[in-house]
């Protein structure tokens, strides 16, 4: 028995006309040749809040690098602040 394997974009997108569209499970299954268990299992999956189904994408790797990147920028930008009003001190 042979099992077809399917993109995350194909079953996004097979849900969105169920939820989005207003078609039918039983129709958008038949017309794409699919199961309709199959398509009630990625409607229940994929139609959970955001908090529920979180995917780490390279972009989330990508903020919380620029981040600490920012945060140690701010920190060294603070300290030649306080080193030139040091300076500027001294040199009246």
């Amino acid at each position: 028995m042979s099992r077809n394997r399917f993109t995350e974009e194909f079953k996004r997108d097979a849900v969105a006309q169920v939820l989005d569209r207003g078609y039918a499970v039983s129709e958008v299954a038949e017309r794409l040749g699919i199961s309709t268990k199959s398509l009630y299992t990625w409607k229940a999956r994929l139609s959970k809040p955001a908090k529920d189904v979180r995917i780490d994408t390279g972009q989330t790797c990508e903020i919380r690098r620029l981040k600490a990147e920012l945060t140690r920028v701010t920190e060294e930008r603070d300290i030649l602040k306080k080193a030139t009003v040091y300076f500027a001190r001294d040199a009246k």
